[in-house]
């Protein structure tokens, strides 16, 4: 998955050290403006403290270009923050190849309520992930190594995230198995967002979706709204396939409780 991120100098993608990092020295970050205090309530300071994070931390090992630096409140954190406007009280949340954090961090930090899993293929991104996150106490959010084709019957939330990762149909296809029955699918899109989803409506439909569109979020808030395509799944999200293999991780599961329960009920018998 990690191959199909976006150009170098967004958030998530891979950035080359030797030719970015060194050869153009990270700007200066800019202060945080005013609305990042109505977006992060109580949590501004940890706000502040992640964006002094991708434009340090994030530069200097590549998940981050330095061209960034100068944007990172209004491009990317705040861009990220007001999807939370689109979730419900106590959602649960996957961020599929989450790469520096974006969209899943903004957004933990904008809804303490939200359980938000940040799922991530490569290690030096996970381990920068697990480093934010312990230092700044985010209770609810975990970070998961692994390709989202590899949690299929492993992992199931409300709401599935993604930024710069793929186009839409190829990115459906990771992140719609792992949504419960009528959870939501949300990709940061931009200028490209009604052209991925009229190319792949067919595709959305035997991924399982019953409705789709694009919104925009952010608006009153943000100068420049968010352009989210929002899909929307049924009864089977992810379709036949994605429900089999549920099915089947479903039953390995209860094989693997019963047997772990006759050791157990095997062990108490040789204690007696």
């Amino acid at each position: 998955m990690d191959t199909e991120n976006a150009a170098a100098g967004r958030p998530g993608a891979d950035v080359d050290p030797a030719a970015e990092g060194r050869a153009t020295e990270p700007e200066q970050l800019a202060e945080a403006p005013a609305v990042a205090r109505e977006v992060f309530g109580e949590r501004y300071e940890a706000a502040v403290r992640y964006t002094e994070l991708l434009a340090t931390a994030g530069v200097q090992r590549g998940l981050i270009g330095p061209r960034e630096v100068p944007r990172l409140w209004d491009r990317h954190v705040l861009n990220c923050a007001v999807l939370a406007e689109l979730l419900p009280a106590g959602t649960t949340l996957c961020d599929v190849g989450s790469g520096a954090g974006l969209p899943g961090i903004p957004v933990a930090l904008a809804r303490p309520d939200v359980s938000v899993t940040l799922l991530e293929p490569l290690l030096r991104r996970t381990t920068f992930l697990e480093e934010v996150v312990r230092e700044l106490g985010l209770d609810n959010v975990t970070v998961l190594r692994g390709r989202a084709e590899e949690m299929v019957g492993k992992l199931a939330v409300d709401v599935v995230t993604a930024r710069a990762v793929a186009p839409l149909d190829r990115l459906a296809g990771w992140g719609m198995p792992l949504l419960r029955p009528h959870g939501q699918m949300l990709a940061l899109k931009g200028d490209s967002a009604e052209q991925e989803l009229a190319d792949s409506r067919a595709g959305l439909a035997r991924l399982g979706a019953v409705e789709w569109s694009v919104i925009a979020v952010g608006e009153g808030t943000l100068e420049t709204s968010t352009r989210v395509v929002q899909v929307k799944a049924g009864e089977s999200p992810g379709g036949v396939k994605a429900a089999t293999r549920r099915a089947k991780a479903a039953r390995a599961g209860r094989t693997a409780n019963a047997r772990s329960g006759e050791r157990g009920r095997g062990g108490r018998r040789r204690g007696r």
